[in-house]
């Protein structure tokens, strides 16, 4: 039994310092950021007569805080390759206009326009954006169009994909 006690004593070591090493160089890298939200306002949202930012109030999940429900901006709390996602509903007698933005810049969109033979709409866009820590994404909704804001209908999405 004993002459396995230096075995044991170096197996021991070995582990201490993979842990050690695993703190110091992998965990600060490792951040899961993910997060999903729903404009949740009971009925329709619009049409106003700017270009607004679309502030989804019902946090499902923000693992990581980056998404802000009171201003409805994603803030990147660590530098990556991030993936979101937008969709809504809508009825068809107004117009749908949304955009996926990074800093104050449109990078995708959906839309679909008004008519009164169309009873409701939906539609969605998806990007891969890589972001710097700080970084603000967001869904921004046209003048003069409307969204479903019940039932989870309408809703913005993002995780971290890779860390850069």
């Amino acid at each position: 039994m004993m002459k396995n006690l230096p075995l044991a004593c170096s197996c021991f070591w070995l582990v201490m310092n993979f842990v050690l090493f695993l703190s110091i160089y992998v965990a600060p890298y490792k951040q899961n950021v993910m997060f999903t939200a729903a404009l949740q306002r009971g009925g329709a949202y619009g049409p106003f007569n700017t270009t607004t930012t679309v502030m989804y109030n019902s946090v499902i999940t923000n693992i990581g805080g980056g998404y802000n429900q009171f201003t409805g901006i994603f803030v990147a709390p660590v530098a990556g390759v991030y993936y979101f996602t937008f969709f809504y509903h809508a009825g068809g007698q107004h117009g749908s206009h949304l955009f996926l933005c990074k800093n104050g810049s449109a990078i995708v969109e959906t839309s679909d326009h008004s008519t009164r033979a169309d009873g409701a709409d939906n539609g969605g866009n998806a990007a891969f954006l890589q972001l710097a820590e700080g970084d603000q994404v967001y869904v921004r909704m046209a003048a003069n169009c409307h969204l479903w804001a019940a039932n989870s209908r309408t809703t913005f999405s993002g995780f971290l994909v890779s860390p850069v």
